[in-house]
């Protein structure tokens, strides 16, 4: 369980320059993410401000008062009949995983993404060796569909992605 001073809140632009550092980590040091140059604070207000727009959820896990993760739903392809189909993206700073924020975090997301309206939420997760990721997202319902191997190609290695999906809304399971 994420500790007794977590709160999961909407994102707000003050949040955007720890959410942008926490990113950044992940681009440089990893490959959980394709991202291969860090996007300023300024892409992060746009992304901010598009996820407003559409009505999709767009979080961060505060902790002590400092933002230790985020969270975010974004349109999983831009044809509209993939309108009801969102997709999750989950970060949390390197000094704060292990502590339940990654499901507090996906928690709040689904049950948001559910209200705006989405009815599948898919994950695409970088097959980088590590368990963590797909194991929270079984967690919350998601089920393994399908393996794209060799897709992606940082730190100089190919990189598979494993795709799940859950259900949302009054048709979910």
């Amino acid at each position: 369980m994420p500790t007794l001073e977590t709160i999961v809140r909407p994102a707000a632009p003050a949040d955007l320059p720890a959410v942008a550092g926490i990113y950044t980590h992940y681009v440089v040091s990893s490959v959980a993410t394709f991202e291969e140059t860090p996007p300023p604070v300024a892409d992060w207000l746009n992304r901010l401000g598009d996820l407003a727009d559409r009505g999709l959820p767009f979080l961060v896990a505060e902790v002590a008062d400092e933002v230790a993760g985020y969270a975010y739903a974004t349109p999983w392809r831009p044809k509209p009949a993939y309108r009801h189909t969102v997709e999750d993206s989950i970060y949390l700073a390197p000094d704060h995983t292990g502590r339940g924020l990654g499901g507090a975090l996906l928690g709040a997301l689904v049950e948001r993404s559910e209200r705006a309206g989405a009815r599948q939420m898919i994950a695409v997760i970088a097959d980088t060796g590590s368990e963590a990721s797909a194991a929270l997202h079984r967690r919350f319902g998601f089920s393994a569909v399908g393996l794209l191997t060799k897709v992606g190609h940082k730190h100089g290695r190919w990189i598979d992605t494993l795709l799940m999906q859950r259900e949302l809304g009054a048709g979910a399971g």
